[in-house]
């Protein structure tokens, strides 16, 4: 196993040339590569203060630590690593990017002073029998305003409501899931008015009448869905369906309502009542009669 530091930089081929001195290579240093090299640990590397690109997926990383000099940071990769938690990101206030899929990690947290957070990916987490990944409010609050793209493939979540308040997504996958509900997803992505692409393959839902058709209809700005292109023709075709439908019921409910308030106008004054019974009853004879 291996420690993230200046001495194993310098050690790297990759990177330090010996072409000028280590102080200055490391100062001017903007990318660093280190995936797959066994790292368990990330060392000071503080004199690396104009990264913007730190490459670390695929090693055995378990807590997030000595990042906080990584002001100009905007993409951070630690994918398939072994981290629980969601932790010592406060000053990383330029980051972007943030891939953590393949992780361990049971609730989503930490991010709150991340306000130019675009894009979040989550998908696989590692989670022990029961449990299921989680967000906390705080969190999704403060990405309201910036998160573009949210990947939260296989993760056992079985409902969605509490990411309504990401308004601003343009990409929500969300494959091999729980989630059955065609209602509560219509509620969310009715309120995301900028979606384009939504992926919801592999959840139970999938399976019930008209799902694609009941969606699309609650999301008139999506362009793919379940990785098929949705034509304009048939979103057009599908709205004034529904149109017509909603139409239809609403029709239907003012009906109802007058009859119910028919009847409760009987209730409340009998003598009416009988005004109008004897008045069809003499209308109803009046048929026989002539």
């Amino acid at each position: 196993m291996a420690q993230l530091n200046v001495n194993l930089i310098a050690k790297s081929r990759n990177h330090f040339k010996k072409k000028q001195g280590l102080p200055e290579y490391l100062r001017t240093l903007t990318h660093l590569h280190f995936s797959s090299k066994n790292i368990e640990d990330i060392g000071d590397i503080s004199t690396c203060r104009n990264l913007t690109v730190l490459y670390l997926y695929d090693n055995q990383i378990t807590d997030i630590c000595n990042l906080g000099f990584a002001s100009n940071l905007t993409h951070l990769y630690m994918q398939n690593n072994s981290i629980a938690h969601i932790d010592n990101l406060s000053n990383l206030r330029m980051l972007s990017k943030l891939y953590l899929s393949g992780n361990r990690i049971a609730v989503v947290e930490g991010l709150e002073r991340l306000t130019e957070l675009k894009e979040l990916h989550l998908e696989n987490q590692k989670l022990a029998p029961g449990e299921k990944l989680l967000f906390d409010p705080r969190t999704l609050l403060s990405l309201a305003g910036s998160l573009c793209v949210l990947n939260i493939n296989n993760n056992k979540m079985d409902d969605v409501r509490d990411l309504a308040v990401l308004k601003k997504l343009h990409s929500f996958t969300a494959a091999d899931n729980k989630l059955r509900n065609t209602e509560e997803l219509e509620d969310v992505i009715g309120v995301w008015p900028q979606l384009l692409q939504l992926d919801l393959r592999g959840n139970p839902v999938c399976k019930t009448p008209k799902y694609r058709d009941r969606l699309i209809t609650a999301c008139t700005s999506l362009e793919v869905f379940d990785g098929r292109e949705i034509k304009e023709m048939t979103r057009q075709f599908l709205v004034n369906w529904k149109a017509s439908k909603d139409g239809k019921k609403k029709k239907n409910n003012t009906h109802m309502l007058a009859g119910l308030s028919t009847r409760a106008t009987w209730v409340c004054n009998p003598r009416k009542m009988q005004r109008s019974l004897g008045k069809q009853a003499y209308l109803t004879s009046s048929c026989f009669t002539s």
